[in-house]
């Protein structure tokens, strides 16, 4: 793994180093990680997103979403259907709907919070919200002027 000193980019930030441990994040490369499942991720207003993953296939029961810190763990385990439950024995001639155990991670900034989930058609939606507390939210500064009181002082040349 490569890694990138980003402090010259970083000098005129202040409270931003969490921005190096995200782009380490991205740059970190796991040989098991796949496409799988595919999602969307869509805005639906001014703070409010929802992730959508296909997980046709999966029950329920074999669905978990977890928040843990700032991390949202998305965990699929495929039980293996070899009776179905019409109750009829089964052997696959071609199996092309994938189900296979997965874990998707996804980092949420400190302001976004996970609202729920929903599985419908083979889709797991989950809803977020940013909830900007008070005071991070912007606010203006009044500039006060401070009256002139017309003493200078002036500085006197040292002699040698």
């Amino acid at each position: 793994m490569r890694a990138f000193d980003l402090s010259p980019l970083l000098r005129s930030s202040v409270g931003f180093d969490h921005v190096n441990r995200l782009f380490e994040l991205a740059n970190r490369v796991d040989e098991t990680a796949t496409s799988y499942p595919p999602y969307n991720i869509e805005k639906r207003g001014e703070d409010a997103y929802r992730l959508t993953m296909a997980v046709a296939g999966f029950d329920q029961s074999e669905l978990d979403v977890t928040v843990k810190e700032n991390s949202l763990i998305i965990t699929g385990k495929a039980a293996e259907q070899t009776v179905p439950q019409d109750g009829e024995q089964v052997s696959y001639l071609h199996r092309g709907i994938a189900r296979r155990a997965f874990e998707r991670r996804f980092e949420l900034a400190d302001t976004v919070k996970v609202v729920g989930a929903e599985l419908k058609d083979g889709l797991l939606h989950v809803a977020l919200k940013r909830e900007v507390p008070e005071a991070k939210k912007p606010r203006q500064i009044q500039i006060s002027t401070v009256a002139n009181s017309g003493t200078v002082i002036e500085a006197q040349p040292k002699a040698a």
